[in-house]
């Protein structure tokens, strides 16, 4: 099984990553000494559409593999056959670029009280970037898989455990078919070792842990990972049976081998027992103001609220903005691009009075779903989203409370001095 035993190279990774990414990102507090991870730096990465490399959050677990190019190869298995270099996912199918929200499915879990998991993650494990790379569907259909029928593809890393266990993960083919590309380029440059290099599976819209690094083999199956259904030893489905499941204290997850929804909120409203955490629930952040110095507004009176929100499969209906701490709402506007998969900008004209303020914001998606205000305690998992708070959970996963991600703002007096 897998462990939280500490990772003496993390260290080494995280301290690489910093010097490459410079200020755009910082080191997220690991409790578990365990994973790589780094975060945004800062809000300012939350007022901008796409978001640089170098602000790009990082989270893995095990070491980054020392992957050659030309050597490394993708095998096609289960009721697909073959292998491919990486020499034929670039030249031998259609390229293709596709705009993605990536949160990490652990976003938020720092909110959390009491604690729980390692990685204390605040707001700052999300981002947008374009993703250049072979579409899932051309390779598959090249091998005479045309058609869902309900089967599963399941992406297996090939970053060495210190333990038994593989990362797999099992998504349903029918969206592996739908939108998802083997991504060789980020934001019109070569992929980084850190983000996967040299091919990593994208699944526009879903939590990052389903875009698998350092892809080595794709299986399609008639069923989710299971212990036991990789022709390969170790432990198999821990990544996809156990963590990332949404769950409260003390349960262990059932099995399932298929699920008839994967809307992450859907499950969470009873449709499958302990979620599995596939598409993101509705969110959004507020980038500008920072909260980090004082705002003076412009010569109208206004100061210009500006964030993102983004809600996973599904569309991002509206975002509110609160400059009184939720005593008071006003609508905001959504603008720039708008992509399926990844999040929209929206900006609110503030009329801002001298003082500090609270300012929140709160999205709500096409289905009519809108981000809970708190995450509950352990013991109100049953009824949490019934009563506006996002269910406590062990591993801290898939939160999307508005509240703990506000910001306080604080505006000059119009006859204070400004200082150059």
């Amino acid at each position: 099984m897998a462990t939280e035993k500490p990772r003496k190279s993390r260290h080494e990774e995280i301290a690489a990553i910093l010097e490459a990414k410079g200020d755009g990102v910082r080191e997220t507090r690991d409790d578990a000494d365990k994973y790589t991870v780094v975060g945004a730096a800062g809000r300012e990465t939350f007022a901008n559409w796409l978001t640089p490399i170098e602000e790009h959050f990082v989270c893995h677990r095990n070491d980054i593999p020392n992957a050659d190019e030309d050597t490394w190869t993708v095998s096609l298995t289960g009721d697909a056959e073959g292998t491919l270099s990486m020499e034929a996912i670039r030249d031998e199918f259609p390229t293709v670029a596709v705009a993605h929200t990536m949160e990490c499915a652990g976003n938020g879990r720092g909110q959390h009280r009491p604690q729980t998991g390692s990685v204390q993650w605040g707001f700052e494990a999300a981002a947008t970037a374009f993703w250049t790379g072979t579409p899932v569907s051309s390779v598959l259909r090249e091998r005479g898989i045309t058609s869902a029928d309900g089967e599963w593809l399941t992406a297996i890393g090939g970053d060495p455990s210190d333990g038994e266990d593989v990362f797999a993960r099992s998504i349903p083919l029918s969206k592996a078919l739908d939108d998802c590309i083997l991504a060789y380029g980020m934001n019109g440059r070569p992929l980084p070792r850190e983000h996967g290099f040299p091919v990593r599976l994208i699944v526009p819209g879903w939590y990052g842990v389903n875009n698998v690094k350092w892809v080595e083999e794709l299986r399609v199956m008639d069923s989710m990972v299971t212990e036991g259904t990789l022709d390969r030893p170790g432990e198999h489905s821990f990544w996809q049976q156990e963590a990332y499941r949404i769950h409260p204290r003390g349960v262990e997850p059932e099995v399932h081998e298929t699920v008839e929804t994967v809307d992450t909120w859907a499950q969470l409203e009873g449709g499958v027992e302990s979620p599995y955490t596939f598409d993101t629930t509705v969110m959004s952040v507020i980038g500008s103001p920072d909260g980090e110095s004082t705002v003076t507004p412009r010569s109208d009176g206004t100061v210009e609220v500006r964030g993102v929100a983004w809600a996973g499969d599904d569309s991002v209906a509206g975002v509110e903005v609160s400059t009184d701490g939720g005593e008071s709402w006003r609508d905001a506007e959504l603008f720039g691009p708008d992509y399926a998969g990844a999040w929209r900008l929206f900006r609110y004209e503030w009329a801002a009075e001298s003082g500090t303020h609270e300012l929140l914001s709160r999205a709500s998606d096409d289905r009519g779903r809108r981000q809970p205000a708190t995450i509950s305690g352990p013991e109100s998992w049953h009824d949490a989203l019934e009563h506006d708070e996002f269910p406590w959970n062990e591993g801290g996963y898939a939160a999307n409370a508005y509240r703990p991600n506000g910001v306080d703002v604080t505006v000059a007096d119009a006859e204070d001095p400004v200082v150059e």
